[in-house]
């Protein structure tokens, strides 16, 4: 199939909407997981975003940087309504379910250590 600059269209409109639904479904298990241990996602997860907040701008960065030093996922910080968050955003066509359950193990893991009690 043929774009309309002349180039060659890879994944056409089904392969689009997949992923689509893929990097959507994804968004909404790390979403539920982090949700369902505690933590306050901040967004309504409508597309491949995810926004989530571990009680303080101190707490939530010290896991973000941790989170990145590990290097099994990426996530970013950002500050959203006046909340500092972690942000998940799912975009890879390569992201599988088993990868999303390792990055929200080793998420969860790193910020139960820095709960506070």
């Amino acid at each position: 199939m043929e774009s309309k600059c002349g180039r060659r269209c890879v994944l056409g409109r089904t392969g689009l909407a997949d992923l689509i639904e893929r990097t959507c479904h994804h968004a909404r298990r790390f979403a539920e997981g982090l949700s369902e241990a505690g933590y306050e996602v901040l967004n309504e997860v409508v597309l491949n975003q995810v926004l989530v907040s571990f009680g303080d701008a101190v707490t939530t960065n010290k896991i973000i940087a941790e989170l990145q030093a590990d290097g099994t996922c990426w996530c970013g910080g950002t500050v959203w309504q006046g909340n500092t968050a972690m942000r998940t955003s799912v975009c890879s066509w390569a992201t599988t379910d088993l990868d999303v359950q390792k990055s929200l193990d080793v998420m969860l893991r790193i910020a139960a250590k820095h709960r506070k009690r």
